[in-house]
């Protein structure tokens, strides 16, 4: 099945420590993954950061939820416990808990928001409390999302560029990942683009004990396929080298991918999408506008020498 969201996770976590006894988080996922029949790959699937599994957040967001309603107690670092309030909950023989349940109890109210006058704020609880995802998972989808758009928009600007200046572009995103050192020694524009030869050249290191050779062709659609492959390979065998990225702003056909995959030469192939998504990541052609950091209580920091 499906991943259940965490206020599906609600009422089953509260079950599971039915007994009055302690339990941990990791305890409590393993023993509900085993309720919702969950999958290996289901249990170890990672939020978009690729940082920490979906499954085991959401019984932690449930978890934080039912806690900060009284219905469950952290009793010790990493442990927790049902309450007095936790079991009325139970004996109401209820069918699912969610957040728009624990909004009857003023202490979860106040967990969402500290001032419940202000009407933003207001607005935000109910947001909040409505959404299926957590507001880790908000935080990291929503990045997502924007990060989408930027390249989309990001690719449609690098289309409209000139050959020579997306020549350039290609050198400089590579010199920002590390190749060469720097514009002036690193990379080399040569050729005329849509010869099939090489458009570029940038070294492997800073000592530039090798060389990398680069095509880059920039096409508002269609496919690069096996023939333009075929060129740039025979460009390199003129030059006799071995190495070389194929940059486009579209895309490479599968006769393409798998003729690269089958060859002595290295050849790297990065399309419209790898290319935008390497030049936000290395600051070409983006600028930042704000950047947040998500922290977590340092626990060691707590423990206190005897």
């Amino acid at each position: 099945m499906a991943i259940p969201d965490y206020q599906t996770v609600m009422l089953p976590l509260l079950q599971f420590v039915s007994d009055e006894q302690e339990h941990s988080l990791a305890e409590a996922t393993e023993n509900l993954a085993k309720t919702f029949n969950l999958s290996e790959a289901e249990k170890i699937e990672l939020l978009p950061s690729g940082k920490y599994p979906i499954f085991k957040s959401r019984v932690g967001w449930a978890r934080t939820y039912l806690i900060k309603a009284n219905i469950l107690e952290s009793t010790r670092r990493g442990f927790f416990k049902i309450t007095k309030r936790g079991g009325e909950v139970l004996e109401e023989k209820l069918q699912q808990i969610d957040a728009e349940f624990l909004k009857q109890y003023p202490e979860f109210i106040e967990f969402i928001s500290s001032s419940k006058t202000d009407d933003v704020k207001t607005e935000k609880i109910e947001t909040e409390i409505t959404s299926q995802q957590t507001p880790e998972e908000s935080l990291e989808y929503g990045y997502q999302k924007i990060r989408q758009n930027l390249a989309d928009e990001l690719l449609n600007r690098v289309k409209t560029c000139s050959p020579g200046f997306f020549e350039r572009l290609v050198v400089e995103l590579l010199v920002n990942m590390g190749y060469g050192g720097s514009i002036k020694d690193a990379g080399k524009v040569m050729g005329k683009s849509g010869d099939g030869g090489i458009d570029g050249i940038i070294k492997e290191d800073k000592l530039g004990l090798d060389v990398i050779y680069i095509q880059a062709k920039r096409w508002d659609d269609g496919t690069v396929g096996r023939p333009e492959i075929q060129k740039f390979i025979g460009a390199l065998a003129g030059q006799k080298a071995k190495k070389g990225i194929f940059i486009t702003t579209s895309r490479f056909s599968k006769e393409a991918i798998d003729y690269v995959s089958n060859i002595d030469s290295k050849i790297v192939l990065i399309d419209g999408e790898e290319l935008t998504n390497l030049m936000i990541d290395h600051d070409i052609g983006v600028s930042k506008i704000a950047a947040y950091e998500l922290k977590k209580i340092d626990s060691d920091y707590f423990i206190e020498d005897e």
